[in-house]
């Protein structure tokens, strides 16, 4: 999915248009409640630690929200502030499992490939731009 399609699903998505968030390649979101100065640095940190799967441990556990505000998933996963966004079309079966494995998949590949696509600074967003 082209990264000016994950932004605008993830501007639907986030209930607070003044949020600070930094999205991945794959589609995963952290959102910062604290930011700090380096929001790229402060998000890789926290998706190096809670974005990959490992067998037998909270990090393959997920939850799947079915959100009105678009099209698609969220998927949810052992950290509150991190979620991935699934768009229609993604998976073979939209069932809560096959969904819930598809952002837990995209999920994993954010976490270990950690590219950044895009941040936004929610202390800096215009009453016209919310």
């Amino acid at each position: 999915m082209e990264t000016s399609a994950l932004v605008d699903a993830w501007r639907r998505l986030l209930i607070n248009p003044h949020a600070t968030w930094v999205l991945f390649e794959h589609g995963t979101c952290v959102v910062l409640t604290e930011p700090g100065e380096d929001l790229h640095a402060q998000a890789l940190e926290l998706l190096r630690e809670y974005g990959p799967v490992r067998a037998g441990t909270p990090a393959g556990d997920f939850g799947v929200i079915h959100p009105d505000t678009a099209e698609g998933w969220v998927v949810t996963g052992h950290h509150p502030d991190i979620l991935t966004y699934v768009p229609p079309g993604a998976v073979a079966e939209e069932s809560d499992f096959g969904i819930g494995a598809q952002g837990r998949s995209q999920r994993h590949r954010d976490g270990t490939e950690l590219r950044v696509v895009y941040a936004q600074d929610g202390r800096t967003v215009s009453a016209e731009e919310a």
